[in-house]
């Protein structure tokens, strides 16, 4: 065993670690791992602090900070305006205390009290120079403030009778302001009088020795034991000072060695506690520009759910383009975060009444923004929460009566007919001007393609997948929507108060590409909506209140959730939005459908066990599903086209036909066991149902 030599390094002494290298011949000498010749990366990062705060280059950061000045001062200026006159009578009555305080006080200074200790100690210790030192100090001082004292009273008479002579208002003035003056200096330390108009309780200025007591609480050993190091040997610091940002402070750190800004998220309410803050105004996050040990840290003055939102910035102007971001809300420092509506299908998510219905109208209302959008709002929840956009809407309907959802089933098949032209006319366009076979602003403008966004909004779509008729067919279509759909220039978002595997089907689920989830209940929700995975992440929409209505994770937008609260529009303002999108559809000519008073062709319905029992012969005792789904395709291709033995199985489960094991012959002529049914079971089943037509 060989010594190494200790190396320094930022400060402090690290081993330098050996390697040993062995030869058949002999034992190899150690030889250091830390070469210290090895140069540098040579990448330096600088990072500049902003000439100008943040609030004075925002706009809105700045109409916040000055509203919220004015307020205060305004506020202020009322509430000790309405108290003068008592606070004049107390001060009146205060002012002999105080004029005996001013006297003493200037007896005090006129005569050098305030020396005296010094004069006494030199004569205690009998030095003589020191204190004739004193002495003659405190001469010069009593004289001159003699002569200054002196000269104020004659001053101050001869004003006095100037005025009583020349203005005896004034000097009525001037005494009430002795005397308020005086009574001013007569108060008690402890009981001002004139108090503040606003009582600060609850904040204290966020400062590091905080963070780390909060970052200690959480119970992580790596941080608790970094803490108690001092942090430098572990890696954990602060790489910037604690500054103002926004309604709230941000603290920048490095993390220990090992440890990641999801370890501090998922012990977010012992955070808050240490930092002894409600839970809503603590927000730990990672740096996307920085390593992944990063933490930043953003605490707010209050809770999200709490803070005034600002105004929605196209609630009374502007237009919209679906193929560019456009502003939907705000995050917890008050910013405002932009959705990409157009090449996505989205889910939102969330138990009652946390704000899910408001999202999708306001999702639907920035499609009603943009000239050239269709729009297909189904509103199955039957309240009308939607209504607003029905001046605007293509295709329109609030309800989960039969009738309801054939006109919807029929709009979705229109949709699947446009689907398939869209794919056409894209295949037939040159390169030229389609090089990445997908719809582009520039094509959306051209009229004569037809090629326009569709922006398709469905509230509680469980009710539509749930359907025994017909839900096997809506699904089919809407799962081709969430796939095909976004490169079509058709956008489809389902809202569901029940995320799970039978409200959301997994084709829809796995394929959306934007993702909101309000508050829900559960790990399986979270993950249903978020994506499998996310409440692992730290990504748990279960942490927000019954009281964050509108809060929501955003996935899909940017490279990580973040956490949005959605600018809230109500019934009334949302209807002025859609007046001014009518009259801006009205000049671009793209009033159509529902209207105009038009609803969707009606076509023959599907009868799945009608359909199953035609392209199943009677010889066939049991068959693939497989087999089955192709043979659907064949029979009605523009109802059944892309079906595979999934769909077919799940078709046919609501009518109470078994899915079992086959036994069968493939095409090759081998024997395998695949997935299928009986056909008695069918015929079984179409007896049931019409025993049960009878009956009703």
């Amino acid at each position: 065993m060989t010594d190494t030599v200790p190396e320094q390094v930022n400060g402090h002494v690290e081993p330098q670690v050996s390697l040993l290298k062995f030869t058949p011949e002999q034992p190899a000498a150690p030889e250091p791992v830390d070469n210290p010749n090895l140069p540098a990366p040579g990448v330096t990062e600088e990072k500049r602090k902003p000439i100008l705060p943040a609030w004075l280059k925002d706009s809105t950061e700045f109409a916040t900070a000055a509203k919220h000045t004015a307020s205060r001062l305004g506020y202020a200026s009322m509430y000790h305006g309405a108290r003068l006159p008592w606070y004049g009578l107390q001060l009146a009555s205060m002012s002999p205390r105080g004029a005996c305080r001013f006297i003493a006080s200037t007896n005090r200074w006129l005569w050098d009290r305030e020396a005296a200790p010094l004069r006494d100690h030199a004569v205690r210790t009998e030095d003589v120079e020191e204190y004739l030192h004193l002495a003659r100090l405190r001469g010069n001082r009593v004289r001159l403030r003699g002569l200054v004292t002196v000269v104020a009273c004659v001053f101050g008479v001869g004003f006095a009778l100037w005025l009583y002579v020349m203005a005896p208002a004034y000097l009525w003035v001037f005494a009430a302001g002795g005397v308020l003056t005086l009574g001013y200096f007569g108060q008690q330390p402890d009981a001002p009088v004139i108090g503040p108009a606003v009582m600060r309780t609850e904040l204290q200025k966020l400062t590091g020795t905080i963070v780390l007591r909060a970052l200690d609480a959480i119970g992580n050993p790596k941080i608790s034991a970094a803490i108690k190091k001092g942090g430098a040997m572990d890696g954990m610091r602060f790489t910037s000072e604690i500054t103002r940002d926004g309604p709230g402070y941000r603290a920048d750190l490095d993390l220990p060695y090992g440890v990641t800004p999801d370890d501090v998220m998922e012990k977010r309410e012992a955070l808050a506690s240490g930092l002894r803050r409600k839970v809503g105004c603590v927000w730990p996050s990672g740096d996307p520009d920085e390593h992944e040990g990063r933490l930043v840290l953003w605490v707010g003055d209050r809770p999200m759910n709490e803070t005034t939102k600002p105004a929605w910035p196209l609630l009374k102007d502007g237009r919209v383009d679906l193929f560019r971001p456009v502003v939907f809300g705000n995050d917890q420092r008050m910013r405002w975060v932009e959705v990409t509506l157009m090449f996505a299908s989205i889910v939102i998510g969330s138990i009652p009444r946390m704000g899910k219905t408001f999202l999708l109208r306001l999702l639907m209302l920035i499609g009603a923004l943009d000239p050239r959008a269709w729009l297909l709002a189904f509103d199955l929840k039957g309240t009308g929460d939607l209504g607003a956009l029905e001046p605007v809407a293509h295709r329109y309907r609030a309800g989960e009566e039969d009738e309801d959802i054939e006109y919807i089933l029929h709009a979705l098949r229109e949709i699947k007919e446009e689907l398939r032209r869209r794919a056409k006319v894209i295949k037939s366009l040159p390169r030229s001007r389609c090089p990445e076979s997908k719809v582009t602003p520039a094509l959306a403008d051209d009229k004569s393609l037809g090629l326009h966004p569709i922006v398709i909004g469905i509230d509680e779509c469980q009710v539509l997948f749930e359907h025994e008729k017909y839900g096997a067919e809506l699904e089919s279509i809407c799962t081709d929507i969430t796939k095909r759909g976004p490169a079509l220039g058709i956008v489809g978002m389902y809202a569901t108060q029940r995320p799970d595997a039978k409200s959301l089907p997994p084709g829809i689920s796995a394929n959306a590409v934007l993702r909101f989830c309000l508050k829900v209940m559960g790990h399986q929700a979270n993950d249903m909506v978020l994506s499998t995975g996310a409440y692992k992440s730290g990504i748990r929409a279960t942490m927000f209140s019954r009281r964050d209505l509108g809060i929501c994770y955003m996935a899909g937008e940017g490279d990580d959730p973040r956490i949005v609260a959605s600018a809230f529009v109500d019934a009334p303002k949302a209807e002025l939005v859609v007046a001014r999108a009518r009259k801006m559809r009205e000049e671009y000519g793209n009033i159509t459908g529902h209207a105009l008073g038009e609803g969707p062709a009606a076509t023959v319905g599907m009868d799945v066990l009608g359909d199953v029992l035609k392209v199943v012969a009677a010889s066939e005792e049991q068959v693939w599903n497989e087999r089955v789904a192709g043979r659907l395709a064949e029979l009605r291709p523009d109802v059944y086209d892309g079906w595979t033995a999934a769909n077919v199985t799940t078709a046919l489960k609501p009518w109470g036909v078994t899915i079992r094991d086959v036994w069968g012959e493939t095409d090759d002529g081998e024997k395998a066991t695949r997935r299928g049914f009986r056909r008695a079971d069918v015929v079984a089943a179409v007896t049931r149902r019409e025993a049960d037509r009878l009956a009703a």
